[in-house]
Formats: C-alpha cells, structure tokens, sequence
C-alpha cells in the first residue's frame, strides 16, 4: 500500500468534514489570516507617509578668507657678484663660501703698485698751482692800479688842454696809456682764471688718484652670506673680473606667478602663507605683483617677503604659496556630505519643506578648500539644512524624515 495516496484521502478528508461541518472553525481561521495581511500593509502605507529616514545638521554661514594658491619658489632679496674695478694682483687671504660678511667688510684687496706716487705727484702739483694764484692776484691788482693812474692821467690832461696849458698831444699819449693799462687788467684777469683752473684741474687729478686707490679694497656691498670663495691670494686680477658672490637671505622672497583670471584679486599687503617641501609654515605679506604678464606664459609675477633671520630657508627651494583674498560666506561641512547629481557636478543634498513635508534637494556648491575639521563649501543660503548621512539614497522631491544633530564648528 503506498503511503502518497493514504495522505491525501485523508487531508481531502479534514477539508469536506470543516467545509460541511465545522463551517465556523474555517471562517475564523481565514478572518485571522486577512487581519495578518491588513497590518502589513498599513505599515508599508506609514513607512511610506513619513519619509526616508536621513541626517542632517542646520549649517550657518561663516566668513572666511578666501586664498589663491601658487606655486613657486624661495629667491634672495638680494644676490650680487662683486667684481674688480681696477687691476691689480690681489694680496689678502681669501675668504670661503658661506662665511657672513656684513656691510663694509673687506673682500679682496689688491696691490696698490705705483699708484701711491702717482697721487704724491698729483698732490705736488695741486701745490704748485695752488701758489699761483697769489701772485696772480698781485698781477691782478697792479694793472688795476695802473689802470686808476692812467685814468687820472687822462681826466687832468683833458683839463689843462682845454685851458690851453697842455697840447692835444698830451692827451692822446694820456689815453694811449689808460688803454695799455686796462689791456694789463685783462692779461691780470686771464692770468688769475688760468691759476685758479690749474688748481680745479689738480684737485681732478689728486681725487682720481685716491679713487683709484680707494678700489683695490673691494669691499661688501651689504650683509648677506658668501655663495663662493674670495679671490685667490696672488691671483692678478683685471678690470671686471669676480671678486665673489655675496646673497642675502634676510627676509627672503616666495616668488610665484598667478593667472589672470586672479591677478586682480590679490592686493599689495595681503597677508601670505607659505609651505616648503620641508622646514615650518612661512607667514608674510605680498609686496609686488607685475603690471605686466609674461609672454609665454601670460602670468604675473608676485612677490611675498617672509623673514629668516635664522637664514634657515634657502635660495631656489619649491614652495606652495597662499595668498589671502577678500574674504566670502562658507559652510563648514563633513567632506562626505559632498555629492555630484546626474550632471556630474559637485553639492550637497538640503532639507526643504513643502505643503506636504520635508523633502530632499540637491544644491550645487563650490568648494573653497579642505580643513582638519571638514571642506569649506560656497554658494549655500546663510541657513541650510544640509544631509550628512543618507544623501545617496535619496533624489529631489523625495520625502524624507530628517535626524537632526549638531553642526561643525
């Protein structure tokens, strides 16, 4: 006998005897089973009503300073090769590279030759022109001298001439010699002017001779470090020829070049940062922008001073330069709350009311720059109800049920 069979007479069995007999056992048992179904829909219909649960924080608007960051580089304030400005053999000990010279220090000295006599014999004749002039001047003041007697000569030969005690001839020969002593006064002139320009030209002489002398010490223009070794000892050098390298390194420059699309947000006096591939932040201010671009690149040249009175900061090393701009309104935001739409650009998901709740919307954003406490993000209202968790799973218009918690600060 097979059991199969057995078993479903008897199950057919129990169905006929509750359909025909026990009626109210199975109506009882299917008003239980819709009962079941009816809650389970009620509580999609409510699940529904109230919205995808999220959470969110109302953000407030900050004012922060905007930047513009640069690359570029560390460079001297100053840095000059000190050269020759005469010939000579050089007979001072030299100097090596990194040694501190400040302003005024011997840097190389040369060997004076002959021209100490040449500025003995330039003095010399500064003396010899200079004791012209006295009997120049003595010159000068006999044929004045002359010249007054010769006048009063004239006046008195004219008198008596016309009186008749004196001939006409007498007064010719009277004014033959006035004229003879004002040409006298005249050569008197002409001989002190020729005294007086030999001692200008003398003093000339004698000045390029200490000039000349003055330039065998060629000394430091200003302070700063040695970037190579003094002239050698014995080493002739010529006119124009090195002596060394000197540079400055405090304060030293961050030079960077900044497109045109910013050049105008950036103002002399603008506070600076600066950060180097090692060493500590920088902190500076900017004191030249360019007025002009470069060809190739049509970028403007900017300039940030920043101290190093521990010279520590070298010349030529990278940097990344941020320099303040006016300052905007920001959210400060965790950087998962940042999200990009079907569009593919970057926002954040807001908490909106309507007529019939709360529902979620996108808003694109901009994003100033990142923080060790989240992203600071531009282009919000002053108040925003912003989705931090939950904002993948939900698109605008959809209802949502918001958790609020506290915002950044």
């Amino acid at each position: 006998m097979k059991l199969i069979p057995v078993v479903t007479a008897i199950l057919v069995a129990s169905f006929l005897y509750l359909l025909i007999i026990d009626r109210d056992r199975l109506q009882a048992i299917a008003q239980i089973e819709g009962a079941t179904e009816t809650g389970d829909q009620s509580e999609q219909t409510e699940a529904r009503v109230a919205g995808v649960g999220v959470v969110a924080v109302r953000s407030t608007a900050q004012e922060v300073d905007d930047a513009v960051v640069l690359r570029g580089r560390t460079e001297a304030a100053r840095q000059v090769e000190v050269r020759a400005e005469t010939a000579g053999r050089v007979i001072s000990e030299p100097l090596r590279k990194g040694a501190f010279v400040e302003t005024g220090d011997l840097l190389c000295e040369l060997d004076p030759g002959t021209r100490e006599i040449e500025l003995s014999e330039t003095k010399a004749r500064l003396s010899e022109a200079e004791s012209r002039v006295p009997t120049a001047q003595a010159t000068q003041a006999e044929a004045q001298a002359r010249l007054r007697e010769a006048e009063i000569n004239l006046s008195n030969a004219k008198r008596l001439s016309q009186g008749g005690y004196q001939s006409e001839t007498s007064v010719i020969s009277a004014e033959a010699a006035m004229e003879a002593a004002a040409a006298q006064v005249q050569s008197a002139a002409s001989g002190l002017v020729s005294a007086q320009a030999g001692i200008d030209a003398a003093r000339a002489a004698v000045a390029a001779a200490e000039r000349e002398i003055d330039k065998l010490s060629i000394r430091a223009p200003f302070d700063g470090l040695l970037e190579t070794d003094t002239a050698e000892l014995g080493l002739l050098m010529q006119t124009g020829a090195p002596c060394a390298t000197i540079v400055q390194l405090d304060p030293i420059k961050l030079v960077g070049f900044v497109p045109e699309v910013d050049v105008d947000k950036i103002r002399l006096g603008a506070r600076a940062r600066g950060r180097l591939a090692s060493g500590p932040p920088l902190a500076g201010e900017v004191r030249f922008v360019s007025r002009s671009a470069d060809e190739t690149t049509r970028t403007f040249r900017v300039e940030v001073v920043v101290p190093n009175a521990d010279l520590v900061i070298r010349d030529g090393q990278t940097a990344e330069i941020m320099i303040e701009t006016n300052g905007t309104q920001a959210h400060l935001l965790p950087q998962s709350a940042l999200t990009l739409d079907d569009e593919g650009r970057l926002g954040v998901r807001l908490v909106e009311g309507d007529a019939s709740g709360p529902v979620a919307r996108f808003a694109p954003v901009a994003l100033l720059r990142d923080t060790a406490q989240g992203v600071l993000v531009a282009g919000l209202e002053p108040e925003a109800a912003v989705i931090v968790v939950g904002q993948e799973y939900v698109t605008d218009g959809v209802r949502v049920s918001p958790n609020f918690r506290e915002a950044a600060q």
